[in-house]
């Protein structure tokens, strides 16, 4: 088994990280008290491909593949999770176009979203359905012109921010089978937002309730068939789950490396702390769990990229694994910096919130227990 990345990824992998350290990082905390991302740092982004990270080279995308975009992620996120966790978004809502939409939808859309004029948002969650999605209320009725969908979508990335969002409705009583994935443009009729959550983390990106009221859209925004929605969300979830486990590794990387050069420095007891055994201890343990979790997000990608059997058993491990791994790493971190840590000038306080919320979405972890126990016992 070869473990070692190529030549091309490992310049993928360095192009992101020098990306972010140039145009991201030193205006990570001024993001984050204005609770935006200034929308011209998007097309930046995509004039290194970033744009359409797996949508086909034939409609101009960048044709990576799950184990390529996890390196920009892990890379990117060394810079700022929350910027870096919104771009998966968009790049997840760029696939499902790419995938499942109508030439007329990607010949209007993709064109667009690949230079990151047009943000894409993804809506799936509700204010009374979350781990348990296929619950979802809202609902698309047919018209003579497409759809009119009416419901309100909870905790959306990019809510009143983006400039379309791929919205999963119900267009039958059906169950999960009832549920189809229909893109909304900003602008539509009856298109509402909440106001801003005022969150733990994740705090630069806008995060807004989407409220629809008997809102249009035209036929040709339906993704794919009617009915199918539900399994495209899912589809679009492992790679997500990657994508957030990818974060939570290149966050904590950088707690990591941050922390072994604060030690260097700082002196207690007549010697710098970082000759402490008991701290050395607590750095290899730390060293350990990053990069044992890292081989096994490797791993999963590949999986997920060969269409190997039991690649959603593997994602749904790894979200869970790297997610916890990122938070327990960073709350170390924070620890060995002593009280500086707590301070937001050190920047590790604002990964240790950033990576909370990480447990969480794309499926809770309870969820991703839940799916690999079903794999086991089938």
């Amino acid at each position: 088994m070869d473990f070692a990345l190529t030549e091309e990824q490992s310049a993928i992998f360095d192009m992101a990280r020098d990306f972010g350290a140039e145009h991201i990082a030193p205006h990570a905390r001024t993001w984050e008290a204005e609770g935006t991302i200034p929308k011209a740092l998007w097309p930046k982004l995509a004039e290194l491909g970033f744009g359409g990270l797996y949508v086909s080279e034939e409609r101009g995308g960048t044709g990576l593949s799950r184990l390529d975009a996890t390196l920009v992620f892990e890379a990117l996120s060394q810079s700022c999770v929350s910027v870096a966790a919104f771009l998966s978004i968009h790049n997840m809502c760029a696939r499902m176009i790419d995938a499942y939409g109508t030439d007329a939808l990607k010949d209007r859309m993709l064109p667009k979203a690949l230079s990151m004029e047009t943000v894409l948002s993804y809506c799936l969650t509700e204010p009374g359905s979350g781990s348990d999605a296929a619950a979802l209320k809202t609902r698309a009725a047919r018209d003579n012109s497409g759809y009119l969908l009416t419901g309100t979508k909870a905790f959306i990335s990019g809510g009143g921010y983006s400039d379309a969002y791929i919205v999963m409705a119900r267009t039958s009583d059906d169950g999960p089978k009832g549920i189809s994935a229909i893109v909304v443009e900003d602008g539509a009729a009856g298109l509402s937002f909440g106001g801003l959550e005022d969150k733990m983390g994740w705090r630069s990106q806008p995060t807004r309730q989407v409220q629809m009221d008997d809102c249009p859209a035209p036929a040709e925004n339906l993704l794919g068939e009617e009915g199918q929605g539900f399994k495209y969300a899912m589809a679009g979830l492992d790679g997500g789950r990657l994508n957030i486990a990818a974060c939570s590794i290149g966050a904590a990387q950088s707690a990591l490396d941050q922390t072994v050069a604060y030690m260097a420095e700082r002196r207690a007891f007549g010697q710098s702390i970082d000759q402490f055994q008991g701290l050395q201890f607590r750095l290899a343990d730390m060293e350990i769990a990053l990069q044992s979790a890292r081989t096994f997000l490797r791993q999963a990608a590949w999986k997920l990229d060969t269409g190997a059997p039991d690649a959603t058993k593997f994602c749904a491990m790894a979200k869970k694994l790297c997610t916890e791994t990122g938070s327990t790493v960073a709350d170390q971190c924070l620890q060995l910096h002593g009280g500086y840590g707590y301070l937001a000038d050190y920047g590790i306080e604002k990964i240790v919130r950033d990576l909370r919320v990480h447990q969480i979405l794309e499926g809770t972890n309870e969820i991703m227990r839940l799916i690999t126990a079903r794999h086991m016992i089938q």
